[in-house]
This record gives structure tokens, sequence and C-alpha cells, in this order.
């Protein structure tokens, strides 16, 4: 039996499946990963614009770089993994939870539906007055925009480093991997936590974790089976052994 049909026979059999997926799947798409922008931004280091301190001292900055970013996303196309995974949560229903480190909505686009996104999206804005989130995608931004409701400047709904997880997005998908009979890690550096975490509490609950990436992670180590190579190629190939 193949790796690959080993995989889809634990998938057959669990009732509740949980996927957890990070840059490299929409590395695929053409979305470089966020430590891999480098200097593709003004020679400017990605992750020294995305902090608190960052927008608050140069907030128009700090919008620019993300406007570049939603730009990018926004040409892109979700990719054969993508829609594998839209099409493995149709199946599941209820059963399936899709928790991504992504904030690109390329999942939403393939298809997948009540995501989990631990680090929010390109496209919401939140108020840094009255807190409210607003969807903005398909919107040109202003250099600095402002809420329409209280004046006060707006900023991108993501996580930024220094920040803490939504916590009933991280709650939902913490109950989901504890409950699940399988957890699919599809793309994650697994240098990222707590979302990183999430393969180790699989692993104390006795959940089978699978692991697809093009290397091995710091986390392969606690993976059952270990797939290398695209998600975008493995992921179709899974969903097709897989019983209809």
């Amino acid at each position: 039996m193949s790796d690959i049909e080993t995989v889809a026979e634990i998938l057959s059999r669990s009732k509740r499946t949980a996927v957890l997926t990070g840059a490299g799947i929409s590395a695929e798409s053409g979305i470089p990963t966020f430590r891999g922008l480098g200097g593709l931004w003004n020679g400017r280091d990605p992750m020294s614009l995305a902090t608190p301190e960052a927008f608050a001292s140069d907030p128009a900055t700090v919008w620019e770089f993300y406007r570049f970013r939603r730009d990018l996303v926004a040409r892109s196309e979700p990719n054969p993994g993508h829609f594998a995974l839209a099409e493995l949560g149709r199946r599941y229903s209820s059963n399936f939870t899709l928790i991504t480190q992504n904030v690109d909505r390329l999942h939403q686009r393939a298809g997948s539906v009540d995501v989990l996104e631990l680090h929010g999206n390109l496209f919401d804005v939140r108020c840094t007055g009255c807190r409210q989130t607003f969807d903005r995608d398909g919107v040109e931004l202003p250099p600095l925009p402002r809420c329409d409701d209280c004046g006060a400047l707006l900023r991108p709904a993501v996580v930024w480093f220094g920040e803490s997880l939504p916590q009933d997005v991280w709650q939902r998908a913490e109950r989901a991997v504890e409950q699940a009979d399988a957890l699919l890690v599809v793309g994650t550096s697994a240098l990222v936590y707590p979302a990183a975490g999430l393969v180790l509490t699989a692993a104390e609950h006795g959940c089978p974790v699978i692991e697809i990436n093009l290397e091995t992670t710091a986390l392969s180590q606690f993976v059952d089976h270990a797939l290398l190579g695209k998600s975008g190629e493995i992921l179709p190939q899974l969903l097709a052994s897989l019983p209809a």
C-alpha cells in the first residue's frame, strides 16, 4: 500500500477531520511566504512592519505595505490544493474543520466555508477607535483609511507579531483538533506559535497527524505520516484515493 493509500485509509475511517494550513499551500499560487517576501517590498523586512509599534509610529508606510499585499493576493488564484480541501470539506460537511494561518482568503475563493482564520485576513479592516471590523474586499483604500462611523484610523484586521490570536477562533480550533480522528497539516513551517502547537495537541490526544510539505519541519518528529511534495499535487491524489 502506498503512502497516499495509507493516509486515504485513515481519512476514510475518520469521523471528524481537521486541517491546519500554512503559507506553503498559497506559495503554489504565487504568493510568497511571509518570511520569503524579503526584499520584495522596497528592501524592507516585512516582519518589521507587521507590529503594533510599526503602525503606531508610521501607519502610512504600514498601510502601503498592506495595500501591496492585498493587490498581490487579489491577482492570485486558488490552486488544486485549495480546491481539493474545499471538496474534502463538502464530503465531510459538519465533521470537517479547516484552520488556516493564511490571511489571503484563497480557501474561501476555492469554495471552503466556515474557515477558521487564526491570523485574520488582508481584506477586513478594524477601527482603532470603536473596534468594529469591516469587510473591504475589492475596495481601493486611501493612504490612511478612516472609520465611517467614528472617524478613527482603520488598521488591517490581521494578527501582528506581539498580538494575541482571536480567542473565539482559537478556542474553536483547539476544540476541533482535540475531537479530531485525523489532522492534516499542510504547508506550514511549524515555526509560528501557538498555531503550530495544534500538532502537539493532536498528538497528545492520540489523533493521527499527517504532514504534507515540501520538506520536513520542526514538528515532523510528532507526525504519523509525512507526504513530501507539493500540496497542489498530493491533495488531489489523496482526494482521488478516497471513496466517492
